[in-house]
C-alpha cells in the first residue's frame, strides 16, 4: 500500500488555488514584498488566525527563529536554553547572534522540554528559553512561561511542526510566549517551499524583527539603516502560495487528527493497559511496552511512539519492511552530541564557545538512541492506512 508523502503531489494540498495566486502575482509585475501586497496580506491573515497583534513574514522557518533571537536581544556570550531534540534551525540562530545554546533535558514521554530541567539551568547569563512543540504535541508552555516571567527571560516558541497545535486552556501554540515562529518549508503542514513567520503581541519586539528582516532599513525614514539586519524578506511568490495554503490549513490538521486518533484507538485495542501505556503480548508470552502519544491539542506533524524497553529500532525496521514510513530516533544524535561542538564556529575561531561543552541529556539521548519511533503522517492517510500500520504493529515479533 502506498503512503502519500509531502515530497509528491499525492501528499500535498497544492492545486489550482496556488496556481491562480501565483498567476495574479506574476501578472502584477511585482514579485518583491516591499512593494507588493501578498506578503502583507499573509501577515494580516496569520495574525488574525492566531489572535496576534503582529505577524512578520520572512524567507524561512530558520529565518523566523533568527528574528525571534534578535527580538530577545542577547549580548554576546548570553545563554539561551533549548531542547536537544529539534532541527538545527532552532540552534543556528542562537550561534548567529553570538549567544550560547544550553541544552535542557526532555520529558521522556513526548520529547518536549522538561520545565524542571530548564529551571535547573537558569543562571546569570540566561537571556531566553526557546521551546519546541515537537512533532505537533504541545510543550508544557504554561510552566515555561511562569519560569520566564519569574526570571525576566524571553520565551520563544518554535512552532515549525505545530501549526494549530492547541494549548491547555485555549489558544494556539505560539501565542503563550513572547514570540512564536512558524515554518512553511516543504515538509510542514502547509508549504510554499520555504518561508516562515513570527507572531507577537509586543510592539517593540515586532519592530526589531521587521527591521532585522529588511537590513535594518526603516523605510519611513528613507535610505537609512537604523540597525544591523539581513535580507530575510519573503517574496510575493512565496506569500501567494502560502496564502492559498493557509485557507486549507484547518482541513489539513483536522484530517491528520482524525486518522491519528484512529491509530491510537487501534493500537490501544491490541494490548493491555490504561491511559497511554499499553503492553503488547508476544507469542512467547513476553510483552512489548508502548507509550502512545497524548492526542490533546496535537497537530500530528509526525506520529510518535515511545518504547521504554528500547525496542524502537527493531519495531521501526519491522514497520519499514512492511512498507510503512517509520524510523527510529528522529535524529542521528541529539543536538547536545552533534559534532559541531568540537569544531570552529567562525573561521578558525570557536567564539562564543571557547571551553564550551554541552551537558548530557540522558532522557533525550535515550529517546534518540533506543526508545523513540516516528511514523510519517499525512492529511491524505485513510482508515485503510491506519489498519495497515496497526496490523503491522500487532505482528511485531519483538527483539530476536
Amino acid at each position: 500500500m502506498h503512503f502519500p508523502n509531502m515530497a509528491e503531489p499525492a501528499g500535498r494540498t497544492l492545486g489550482d488555488e496556488e496556481v491562480a495566486a501565483l498567476d495574479r502575482v506574476i501578472r502584477s509585475g511585482m514579485l518583491n514584498s516591499v512593494w507588493g501586497t501578498a506578503a502583507r496580506a499573509l501577515e494580516r491573515e496569520v495574525g488574525a488566525l492566531y489572535g496576534s497583534r503582529h505577524a512578520i513574514a520572512c524567507a524561512s522557518g530558520t529565518a523566523a527563529l533568527h528574528l525571534s533571537v534578535v527580538a530577545a536581544a542577547p549580548d554576546p556570550g548570553d545563554e539561551i536554553i533549548t531542547t536537544p531534540i529539534t532541527d538545527f534551525g532552532t540552534v543556528a540562530p542562537i550561534l548567529a547572534q553570538n549567544a550560547v545554546p544550553v541544552f535542557a533535558d526532555v520529558d521522556p514521554s513526548d520529547g518536549n522540554l522538561d520545565p524542571d530541567a530548564v529551571a535547573a539551568l537558569i543562571g546569570p547569563r540566561t537571556r531566553a528559553i526557546m521551546a519546541v512543540h515537537l512533532f505537533g504535541a504541545p510543550a508544557r508552555i504554561g510552566e515555561l512561561r511562569d519560569l520566564a516571567d519569574a526570571h525576566g527571560l524571553a520565551l520563544i516558541e518554535d512552532c515549525a511542526q505545530a501549526w494549530l497545535t492547541e494549548l491547555p486552556g485555549g489558544g494556539y501554540a505560539g501565542t503563550a510566549g513572547h514570540v512564536g515562529t512558524l515554518s512553511l518549508q516543504q515538509w510542514k503542514h502547509i508549504t510554499c517551499g520555504d518561508g516562515g513567520l513570527t507572531i507577537t503581541d509586543d510592539d517593540e519586539l515586532a519592530r526589531r524583527m521587521r527591521l532585522f528582516a529588511d537590513k535594518g532599513w526603516d523605510r519611513a525614514a528613507g535610505r537609512s539603516h537604523e540597525s544591523l539586519g539581513l535580507n530575510y524578506r519573503m517574496t510575493e511568490l512565496q506569500a501567494a502560495v502560502a496564502g492559498a495554503q493557509l485557507e486549507k490549513l484547518p482541513g489539513v490538521v483536522a484530517s491528520r487528527r482524525r486518522t491519528a486518533v484512529e491509530l491510537i484507538e487501534a493500537l490501544r485495542g491490541l494490548g493491555e493497559g490504561e491511559g497511554t501505556a499499553i503492553r503488547l503480548p508476544r507469542p512467547d508470552g513476553s510483552q512489548v511496552a508502548i507509550e502512545l502519544p497524548r492526542p490533546d491539542g496535537h497537530a500530528w506533524w509526525l506520529f510518535p511512539l515511545v518504547l521504554p524497553g528500547g525496542d524502537a529500532p527493531e519495531l521501526a525496521a519491522h514497520l519499514g519492511a512492511a512498507g510503512i514510513p517509520a524510523r527510529a530516533g528522529y535524529l542521528r544524535e541529539p543536538l547536545n552530541q552533534a559534532p559541531l561542538w568540537d569544531r570552529p564556529i567562525y573561521g578558525t575561531s570557536r567564539y562564543p564557545l571557547e571551553g564550551y561543552r554541552p551537558a548530557p541529556c540522558p532522557e533525550a539521548e535515550r529517546l534518540v538512541g533506543s526508545t523513540l519511533l516516528i511514523i510519517d503522517w499525512n492529511e491524505h492517510y485513510t482508515s485503510e492506512h491506519v489498519k495497515v500500520i496497526a496490523d503491522a504493529v500487532a505482528n511485531y515479533p519483538g527483539k530476536a
